[in-house]
């Protein structure tokens, strides 16, 4: 066995999306999650000067997101739930609930999972966020597992 220590790491830099289409994608994250893009880290490529990518700084996230055009990579994630958010308990989840209707974005009910309570939130290319509460709920709430929010 190799008893070399593992170095350490610092956290995430930050997590990549593939998209469809970049102004679409921004404008879904700006308005659900107050993602601001950061212009001077806009990705380019060198060839031809073309747009291919934006880093945007979202608040409460701890790490940077990457909108990444790439049409066909998104099509195979969409439905895919790769993203889980933490929020505090229910109502947290139901200011969340309200915030999202009050934008016009389309969400799942609030749905019993395994330990906790959830929402789901689709973006424009399918990729799907999940909104999961740190409360817990007892063995007497079973989970749904098969609402339609929760297949991929």
């Amino acid at each position: 066995m190799n008893n070399t220590p593992r170095p350490t790491i610092k956290g995430f830099h930050h997590v990549k999306l593939a998209v469809s289409d970049l102004s679409r994608s921004l404008a879904f994250y700006e308005d659900f999650l107050s993602a601001q893009r950061i212009p001077e880290a806009d990705h380019h490529k060198e060839a031809d000067g073309k747009l291919y990518g934006y880093i945007v700084d979202v608040p409460d996230l701890g790490t940077k997101l990457e909108l990444r055009l790439n049409p066909e990579q998104a099509k195979k994630h969409g439905l895919f739930d790769q993203f889980t958010l933490a929020v505090k308990d229910r109502d947290a989840l139901g200011q969340w609930v309200s915030y999202l209707d009050s934008h016009g974005i389309t969400h799942s009910p609030v749905i019993p999972a395994i330990q906790a309570w959830l929402i789901v939130v689709e973006d424009p290319d399918r990729n799907r966020w999940r909104l999961y509460t740190l409360e817990k709920h007892g063995p007497e709430i079973k989970p749904d597992e098969d609402n339609v929010w929760l297949r991929d």
